[in-house]
């Protein structure tokens, strides 16, 4: 009885519930009655709430998924978003990306870092970047709690080996400092487009892709002044890059064609 009105309850079928046990049920029942609870809204509320913790147990590639649609605009091509993609389909998704995010830990993020590690140094390295980039995603979104069982300071790189001491960092070779003049008095004889740009790039210290992307509308020959706007730059900021001042004599009258890219 709840409030003077009858409440009907079931404890289960006679057939895997026996006397004993419905006995025990329905005693547990009355209590919550006397503790002023209705079990019957008890146990609806309850499987409420698994039904949204089911709901919202997001698997770590649902993470992923969701992370890299969030931030494919504000990437600058659509090449890094199939990177990422590619990555974590390759060596994340295989061990954990159909577990639940909240189940990720530091044990299964070794397990998909381990085996490239030494072989595949950077692809590894970005990897587990992107691994703790989603985590970190999902700890925001309330789908995770506690620390980044992928982050490196302080954990991972307690447990795995420094990139530097994996694999040797091999540079491309230098021009010798005393070898540039001759180097920029045959570039400036050479003709073409690829010789000009060439040379801009030297002198203005610019990114290949910032110069061979460069528009006119970007030089102010006034003040020698090439403005990279923001949204061609790898930070995302402008940048400017002064061109060295140079004479103009007749010797010098195709100063300005030398950089038209």
């Amino acid at each position: 009885m709840r409030r003077g009105r009858p409440r009907w309850h079931g404890l289960g079928s006679v057939e895997v519930v026996t006397l004993a046990k419905a006995r025990d049920k329905a005693l547990a029942c009355l209590r919550q009655l006397d503790e002023g609870t209705d079990p019957i809204e008890a146990k609806r509320a309850k499987e409420m709430q698994e039904k949204l913790a089911l709901a919202s147990a997001m698997t770590f590639k649902q993470c992923a998924e969701h992370y890299i649609a969030a931030h494919r605009t504000g990437w600058r091509n659509a090449k890094h978003a199939g990177q990422w993609e590619a990555t974590l389909a390759t060596y994340a998704y295989p061990v954990f990306g159909a577990l639940p995010v909240a189940a990720v830990g530091t044990a299964l993020v070794m397990k998909a870092l381990e085996p490239i590690w030494t072989e595949k140094p950077e692809t590894a390295s970005r990897t587990r970047g992107r691994i703790e980039a989603v985590l970190d995603w999902a700890t925001a979104r309330q789908f995770r709690t506690g620390d980044n069982p992928a982050r490196w300071r302080g954990h991972l790189q307690k447990l795995l080996p420094a990139r530097a001491k994996v694999a040797k960092v091999e540079h491309h070779a230098a021009l010798p400092y005393a070898e540039l003049p001759g180097f920029m008095a045959g570039l400036r004889d050479q003709h073409g487009t690829a010789a000009r740009c060439l040379e801009f790039v030297i002198l203005t210290g610019a990114r290949t892709g910032e110069a061979i992307g460069a528009r006119w509308g970007e030089i102010d020959f006034a003040t020698k002044l090439w403005t990279v706007p923001a949204e061609r730059m790898k930070v995302g900021k402008p940048h400017g890059a002064a061109q060295r001042p140079r004479d103009r004599d007749p010797d010098h009258a195709a100063t300005d064609e030398r950089f038209r890219l």
